[in-house]
């Protein structure tokens, strides 16, 4: 990181006139140059952007109808359950939402991740703990119903978050395969299951 302060801090004192994608592209030479994958934790993760992440990089906020396009081309790319069951273990579902481990250097690849859920929402009552950067999610399921709608919306909010809002800062946990298909399931009995305490 202090070579690319310096190499762009150079490229500004001695006048070089460079575009921001110049300079994005010498980010990106340095990063893949000084930095190594190892394990789940991949330099592409930071250096391989789509086109959402390139759009949402910027500094100007989006254009609405660029957002819409952007939404839409996301919403496209959710993948729903191959069974056609969205709901699984409540209980799991809440042992995700805990567990914030995942996707670090130090973690076996093709290891399970967590969710960390709480790091921005509420979700139960219980959990005196919670992030606010993500609206309360404490009862879900009792304040929207389970309806196909609200269920198959559910599911796409976890799978690509940015197929609602283009730049939400949500993971998208499907997408990016952060989370398996059944920790998704479980996830989803977490917030729409009756018995869920997120429901109570």
């Amino acid at each position: 990181m202090k070579q690319l302060k310096m190499a762009l801090a150079l490229m500004l004192a001695t006048g070089v006139a460079c575009a921001a994608d110049d300079m994005s592209r010498a980010a990106v030479g340095l990063i893949k140059s000084d930095f190594k994958s190892k394990g789940p934790a991949t330099v592409e993760r930071v250096t391989d952007r789509d086109e959402i992440q390139q759009a949402c990089s910027a500094e100007k906020p989006l254009p609405p109808a660029k957002a819409k396009k952007l939404e839409a081309a996301q919403l496209k790319s959710v993948k729903y359950p191959a069974d056609g069951q969205y709901m699984g273990d409540w209980k799991a579902g809440e042992k995700i939402a805990q567990n914030g481990r995942g996707m670090q250097s130090s973690d076996k690849s093709g290891s399970e991740n967590g969710g960390n859920c709480y790091a921005c929402h509420q979700i139960s009552k219980e959990e005196i703990s919670f992030g606010n950067i993500g609206p309360s999610l404490y009862q879900y399921g009792k304040l929207r119903g389970n309806s196909e709608e609200v269920v198959k919306y559910t599911w796409a909010k976890l799978f690509n978050a940015q197929a609602y809002n283009a730049c939400s800062r949500m993971p998208r946990f499907g997408h990016n395969g952060v989370l398996t298909e059944q920790q998704m399931k479980d996830v989803m009995a977490l917030l729409l299951d009756p018995q869920s305490p997120v429901n109570k």
